[in-house]
């Protein structure tokens, strides 16, 4: 975690999930201000009990009087039922408040909430996050952001308090684009990862052995850093979903459409995950590609 978190602020933070929970917990503990909203309440009582903040019942509630507004919530969907309307943050927010997205979604989106928050007077941020469940608990995300550079200037030093690199990377949308290259990327280290792991138990090798060693080598990535050993194990009932990377995977789809690129390596190992879904694994971690490869 970054020490240089700025001069306290009044903020909010609306979705206590696994990724945003500890995220509103970092901005309390470094000593901001913050008002919580989370559709399931106890959720949001059970964070307040941990730290210091007040609970809203609305996500306008939460963002009143705030200078901050963040989300973290699932996709789309969710990002407008919690920033329109009358219950919704942009009502509350006033003054030269600043909105920012930390959910995974479409750069569509980013741009139409972008609009809507200028039209009202507010700055919008586009802010997905790279790390994990482990990345939001320890303050050391990856935050790639889409704004006005005078948005990025004010939310940056607050953002650092849960991230260890934040960056920005040019106008509305841009965020969430960085963040589709992440997922496509991630997608490919993955299914090789599994290959590798899956070929090297039929040759009779002792896996942990063999990541240590290609791990100081050219091979190295987080994913093998952080999964393969739970990959030897056959342990995956944690982490990043495997229905959250297929909804990711379906974003870059929708992008890719647009701009012409070409994804063929994304959509087979998108078509894997499906079958990890047919097995029950929805909720496994995305490493679980290697369970497709073993004899069960």
């Amino acid at each position: 975690m970054n020490d240089n978190v700025g001069a306290s602020k009044n903020v909010a933070f609306v979705g206590l999930g696994v990724m945003g929970y500890p995220m509103a917990g970092h901005l309390a503990n470094t000593g901001h201000v913050v008002a919580v909203y989370n559709r399931t309440r106890a959720r949001a009582d059970q964070w307040a009990t941990e730290y210091s903040g007040r609970v809203a019942d609305t996500p306008a509630a939460a963002a009143n009087g705030a200078d901050l507004v963040f989300a973290c919530v699932g996709a789309d969907d969710d990002l407008r039922a919690i920033l329109y309307g009358d219950d919704g943050a942009l009502a509350g927010m006033s003054g030269s408040a600043i909105f920012i997205d930390h959910t995974t979604d479409s750069a569509v989106v980013a741009r139409e909430a972008d609009e809507a928050a200028r039209r009202q007077g507010f700055g919008f941020l586009d802010a997905p996050v790279s790390g994990g469940q482990a990345g939001a608990v320890n303050g050391a995300l990856t935050v790639m952001v889409g704004g006005t550079e005078e948005s990025f200037a004010t939310a940056e030093p607050v953002m650092q308090c849960y991230s260890r690199n934040v960056t920005h990377m040019g106008e509305a949308g841009n965020g969430q684009l960085t963040k589709m290259v992440n997922q496509l990327c991630i997608a490919g280290i993955v299914q090789g990862l599994a290959e590798g792991i899956n070929f090297a138990q039929h040759a009779g090798l002792d896996g942990e052995r063999v990541l240590d060693v290609i791990s100081k080598g050219a091979a190295q990535s987080w994913q093998m850093e952080n999964r393969g050993s739970t990959m030897l194990k056959g342990e995956f009932e944690f982490g990043f979903a495997t229905d959250w990377m297929r909804k990711d995977l379906g974003l870059c789809f929708e992008e890719a459409k647009k701009n012409g690129a070409l994804l063929p390596m994304a959509m087979l190992v998108d078509q894997f995950y499906a079958h990890v879904q047919q097995r029950g694994g929805g909720r496994w971690d995305t490493s679980s590609l290697i369970h497709l490869l073993q004899k069960i």
